[in-house]
């Protein structure tokens, strides 16, 4: 099997280029240069011109705070540029996969939001990321559209490398307390998105939306205690709510997902994130 991937340099990208191989599937990265997102015919002539097998969209505009004041720019990237891969697979007769987020819904309540719940972005991120998703849709693809949230590894700009890099400087740090959500490993969402491109490819599973994210559900504040724990730094976490950290751009409070239709539709369970800040603590430090 072959694999057409949008993106190269982003922490799912990077995860798919390592894991597609070990499991006997060729990937092929595009980065900004082949493909760049922010013009969407390239984006779906690059569909028309491969010999893979399923397409995958790793890419996007991730600016939470900045896409408040570039939203139009964000929605090309977020939203156009995959409907337009969309539409290409359905010219080729190739299954798709599109990485979305918790940031489609308002955050409110306190039970783990399921793909069918109604949508209510908080901000512009939110916003250009559900059009892309409905972009999707309505293209009519043999697709799957996968919410995930907290991405981390162990090299991109992310909540657990920031910790780890203010922990060589810092020894008590504050820490938002009052927003919970289910911290992903990205190599776990690329071996998810092999699985879904694989069975889509031979005509198994369930397209739509699918949620996929981290266990055990935590919040951002006992996510740092575990990091600094598991890496053997000493720094006190102290708890804030999210009124003391103010940004641009709106935190959904309640980030929990239900990912039980990715388990009966493709037999994905939820990846142990404390598993994996093990291996690439100590892979940081070997």
């Amino acid at each position: 099997m072959k694999l057409l991937v949008f993106g190269r340099t982003g922490q799912v990208a990077r995860a798919l280029a390592l894991a597609g191989p070990a499991r006997g599937i060729a990937v092929q990265c595009l980065d900004r240069a082949a493909a760049d997102l922010a013009d969407p015919a390239a984006c779906a002539a690059a569909v028309g011109a491969t010999d893979a097998d399923a397409v995958v969209n790793a890419a996007a505009w991730t600016g939470v705070d900045a896409a408040e004041t570039q939203e139009a720019a964000a929605r090309v990237i977020n939203a156009e540029a995959p409907g337009a891969m969309a539409r290409a697979c359905v010219a080729r007769g190739l299954p798709f996969v599109q990485i979305s987020t918790d940031y489609v819904f308002d955050g409110s309540g306190t039970r783990p939001w399921a793909p069918d719940d109604a949508t209510a972005p908080l901000g512009a991120y939110g916003r250009t990321k559900l059009a892309g998703e409905r972009a999707v849709l309505e293209s009519g693809a043999r697709a799957v559209i996968l919410r995930t949230s907290w991405v981390f590894d162990g090299t991109g700009r992310n909540f657990a490398t920031t910790m780890l890099r203010l922990s060589d400087t810092r020894d008590v740090l504050s820490v938002v307390a009052d927003q919970i959500g289910g911290p992903t490993p990205a190599r776990a969402i690329a071996e998810a998105c092999l699985t879904i491109a694989q069975a889509l490819a031979e005509e198994r599973g369930q397209a739509g939306i699918h949620h996929f994210s981290g266990a055990p559900d935590v919040s951002w504040a006992d996510f740092a205690r575990a990091i600094f724990d598991i890496a053997g730094r000493d720094v006190a976490v102290t708890d804030i709510t999210t009124d003391q950290y103010p940004t641009p751009a709106a935190r959904p409070a309640n980030s929990r997902l239900d990912c039980a239709s990715l388990k009966i539709a493709f037999g994905i369970d939820r990846p142990d994130w404390r598993a994996a800040l093990h291996d690439i603590i100590r892979e940081t430090n070997s």
